[in-house]
Formats: C-alpha cells, structure tokens, sequence
C-alpha cells in the first residue's frame, strides 16, 4: 500500500483520453498511479506531460509492470484491444482487484448496444483472468472529458462485483473522482452499464452535448 493506506493504481490503457483522465483525477485525490502501456515509451511521454501539468504522483511502464507493482488494476482499453490486454495482466494481477471500465462498442455504430456473447466486457475478465483475480465493472458512464475538466464528474459511478469488499473498494476510488459510487450488485449486473453507454453517446448526439452521465435519485 502507498501513503495514507491508499492502494497503488495502475491504469492499464492509461495514455488513452479515458485513461489519461482517470490518472488525473486519481492523482489529484492524492493516489499514486501507474500508467500502462503496450508501448513504454508512450507511457514515458505521458507521465512526462502530466508531471509538467503538476501531477507528481505518477509513473509509466509496460501493461504487465505497471499491473505488477500496482495494488488494484485497472483496464481502460478499447474493446478490440481487450483480451490481449487481459492475457498481458493475468499473471500479475493475480489475487488483485482488477477494475474493467471497458465497453464493447463496436464503431462505428458506437450509439447502438452491442453485447459480447459472453454477456458483457466484465464478464469477458472473469473468465479469462486468473480465478484469484477479484474482478469488478466500473466507470463505463463517465465521459473522459469530464476527468479532464478539473475537480470531480459530475455523474455517479455504479460499481458492480461478485465480491463485495472489492466492491466497496472501487465504491471509495469513484467517490474520489465523481459525485459518488453506488452499489450495483453483482457482476452479471454490469450488462446494464455497459449497455448503457452507447444510450448516453446517442444523447449526446441527440443534444448536441458532450458527457452526458447518470444520477441515481433517491439515495440519502
């Protein structure tokens, strides 16, 4: 564990927009967080910008590494890129929590649902990842742009787990940089927020708006 008793991020796909917006937000929260990348040297480059911006806390390597010397993994990858991204962390991220935030949009019709036969991309990481790995599904709802604004998403965050103490783990990492995690249930649950995304790009389209998200009403 890092200072304070917060875990170590990494973020694989973390030079992505999205990925990139995470390990802002996270290191503006005060977590330390390694971005992952197929290429190290693109992971150089991006920690070298952010640590230009102000953002100290963070490191890059390879996606394999950065999962290594990481206490939760995240993956933020595009979903062509998916199961090869798995296979890289499946060894290091053994008896880890991994995070997946990936969504099966299939360009470019990206405001139509389309659902993996296995049920969706969270479940996909169960079954391909070690059974030690924790798996949770969060984080498909927020648009990048929002991580990068500054300050925290205005959405809410719905986090999904077969475990319930990974999830209330990744409950506290959206805390950090949105308006609030919120329970989701179980894992097969993340079907719903996956789908999901694609309903929130054709708002925006629709609107002419950038980040739409969710708000659950009726919490105290």
């Amino acid at each position: 564990m890092s200072n304070v008793n917060r875990p170590i991020l990494s973020i694989v796909g973390g030079t992505g927009d999205f990925g990139s917006g995470l390990a802002r937000s996270w290191s503006r929260a005060g977590y330390s967080v390694i971005l992952g990348s197929r290429s190290i040297d693109r992971a150089q480059e991006t920690v070298s910008l952010l640590k230009s911006e102000g953002f100290a806390n963070v490191s890059g390597d390879t996606n394999a590494v950065a999962a290594a010397k990481s206490d939760i993994v995240v993956v933020a990858v595009p979903f062509s890129n998916y199961e090869a991204s798995l296979a890289e962390i499946k060894d290091p991220a053994k008896g880890k929590i991994v995070v997946t935030a990936v969504v099966p949009l299939v360009p470019p019709k990206v405001s139509v649902v389309h659902l993996p036969s296995a049920g969706s991309a969270a479940l996909i990481a169960q079954s391909l990842l070690d059974p030690s790995s924790r798996v949770v599904g969060a984080f498909h709802n927020v648009g990048s742009q929002k991580l990068h604004a500054g300050g925290k998403a205005d959405c809410d965050v719905l986090v999904f787990s077969d475990d319930a103490d990974a999830r209330n783990q990744v409950i506290t990492l959206a805390d950090a940089v949105s308006n609030r995690g919120v329970d989701g249930g179980v894992l097969a649950n993340s079907t719903a927020a996956e789908a999901l995304t694609s309903v929130l790009i054709a708002i925006n389209r629709k609107y002419k708006v950038k980040g739409a998200g969710i708000s659950i009403s009726g919490l105290t």
